[in-house]
């Protein structure tokens, strides 16, 4: 039997050649949000993992919507240069589509890298004012943000647009607005972040009010080709918080604005968050969702074998499967699953020679006339 996670699929006008996505991971590698050599190196061993899609990590639409000071951008021209150069020399080497993750950190942003602890960097210690729906911090002991005026969710849904357009220029085959994890967006839909009194806050539907603008708005300047989906936090895992069953609804709402799919992930937003890890954790979120959408549904969480992998896609739970802390380890996962599961996968010929003599056609293809 051949094998479904292995078997095409397609996210709006795109078409992958598997059902492995590589989910953003955020390198806090930029300077001023520019893309560096590190990024090169990154990206480049990712793209010949022989995935069917490369997603980059969290793209901040503004310097104050960066997570750290170290987050990658593409608010500017000097960010779209260095972008530009980094993506190039990619694609010289590799088919794989990519997408990129533009997001806004809200609250969380102005924070140090995770490696140096991950808390607020207050203004005297280099960080910057932070924003949100509402004037309540992430954190107990943060001194609150400053809560969105009319001209300030009108600047941030410019800067979602233009730094969408950016993308489009770059060759970019798919935007991901990131409304999981506590950041800008998930703020909004959460009623534990989301106090607001105004057309904005409150019931269901105004909580969703500008996520869905944000979407509306990028589905209108990026081309046709471009699909354009949404991270979600389907829980926040937390009583009284944002939950799977207004997660159902806000996707029901994306499919009928044209969405191209959804990534479906939890939690992120509040300290007080109990999350039951343990593998595969949040399929049972994109199944659901699943059920009620007919948009394509990434899962994602501790999925790290390809059996588990193969099962989630051909029973149905979900249509596509990401990785990140797995693909780091292992960023050869997908030839290993292909050989595990009897498929084939891409591969640059430079490295054919290593494909093992038990798989002769792991790569799809043979060298002819080698000597």
């Amino acid at each position: 039997m051949s094998s479904r996670l292995f078997s095409p699929v397609r996210i709006g006008e795109l078409e992958l050649v598997n059902r492995i996505a590589i989910a953003p991971m955020c390198q806090y590698s930029a300077d001023e949000g520019c893309a560096t050599d590190w990024h090169l190196m990154h990206l480049g061993q990712l793209a010949l993992s022989g995935a069917g899609l490369l997603i980059l990590e969290a793209t901040a639409v503004e310097a104050s919507g960066r997570i750290t000071p170290q987050d990658l951008g593409l608010w500017s021209d000097a960010n779209e240069a260095a972008l530009r150069r980094v993506l190039d020399a990619v694609r010289r080497h590799s088919p794989m589509p990519i997408g990129v993750q533009l997001s806004h950190a809200g609250r969380k942003a102005s924070s140090r890298a995770p490696w140096d602890g991950g808390a607020l960097l207050l203004p005297a210690e280099g960080g910057w004012p932070c924003v949100a729906p509402s004037a309540l911090a992430h954190g107990a002991d943060e001194p609150p943000p400053q809560a969105l005026d009319s001209a300030g969710l009108q600047r941030i849904r410019e800067a979602f647009v233009a730094s969408a357009r950016r993308a489009d220029r770059l060759g970019i085959q798919l935007v991901e607005l990131h409304a999981a994890h506590g950041y800008l967006l998930h703020q909004f839909l959460s009623p534990l972040s989301n106090r607001r009194d105004d057309a904005y806050g409150g019931s269901l539907e105004n909580r969703m009010r500008y996520v869905l603008e944000v979407f509306d708005a990028v589905r209108a300047a990026v081309s046709p080709r471009v699909a354009v989906g949404l991270r979600l936090s389907a829980t926040d895992w937390v009583e009284g918080g944002w939950d799977l069953e207004s997660s159902v609804v806000l996707c029901r709402e994306l499919e009928r604005r044209g969405c191209a799919y959804v990534h479906v992930s939890s939690g992120g937003l509040s300290q007080h968050q109990a999350i039951a890890v343990g593998p595969g954790y949040q399929v049972g979120f994109a199944e659901r969702i699943k059920r009620e959408v007919s948009m394509p549904v990434i899962a994602v969480g501790l999925i790290t074998q390809p059996e588990q992998a193969e099962a989630i896609v051909a029973e149905g739970r979900a249509d596509l499967v990401a990785l990140a802390r797995a693909m780091l380890y292992d960023p050869r996962w997908p030839w290993h699953a292909a050989a595990s599961l009897g498929a084939e996968v891409f591969a640059p010929p430079q490295y054919w020679r290593c494909q093992p003599s038990t798989h002769k056609n792991l790569f799809g293809r043979t060298r002819t006339g080698q000597r």
